[in-house]
């Protein structure tokens, strides 16, 4: 029994000094919350919200970089990110949509939202514009069941917001980028 605490005791506070993906210092952040946790896997989430808020998303090297580091299997890493929706595999553009898909927002109207968002951008619930402008992005409850629908537009949340005002301050976002050019 003895051995068996000292084995994990062991690897919990062993330091994994693999070497990172780039020479890119935001790395430094990455590594400093890990070993900080002592490289356990229980620093997982912790470790992602780092690397993305580093580099702005999570692309395969840092989330091979993350498991080894941390002795997870990529399976693992691979789960947590794609069932938590505030992590990202992919760059975000300048501006965000995030509309709610719980069940108060999809009975109220959701899916139109959603419709109307996609028919203003050509873009569907995950994907960015073209021209990296606006992002549309779906969680599944928001916690803002009292204002169904409610979408979060660049970290505001909107309530009983309709289709035509979220397609309106999109196409607000879309000219700001075309004003620009």
């Amino acid at each position: 029994m003895v051995d068996l605490k000292m084995a994990t005791l062991a690897r919990t506070t062993e330091p994994r000094t693999l070497p990172p993906p780039s020479d890119d210092k935001r790395w430094r952040i990455v590594s400093t919350t890990m070993r900080r946790h002592g490289f356990a896997p229980s620093a997982l989430i912790e470790t992602l919200h780092a690397a993305q808020e580093a580099f702005g998303f999570l692309d395969d090297s840092t989330l091979n970089f993350v498991a080894r580091s941390l002795g997870i299997p990529l399976s693992k890493v691979y789960g947590v990110v794609t069932f938590y929706s505030l992590f990202r595999m992919k760059p975000e553009g300048e501006h965000t949509c995030v509309v709610c898909m719980g069940t108060a927002c999809y009975i109220k109207g959701a899916s139109k939202l959603i419709s109307a968002i996609e028919e203003t951008t050509g873009c569907k619930p995950g994907e960015t514009t073209e021209d990296k402008k606006v992002s549309i992005l779906v969680a599944r409850c928001l916690g803002a069941c009292g204002i169904a629908p409610a979408v979060i537009l660049d970290g505001d949340v909107q309530g009983n917001i309709t289709p035509a005002a979220a397609q309106a301050r999109i196409e607000e976002w879309m000219q700001i980028g075309r004003a620009h050019v």
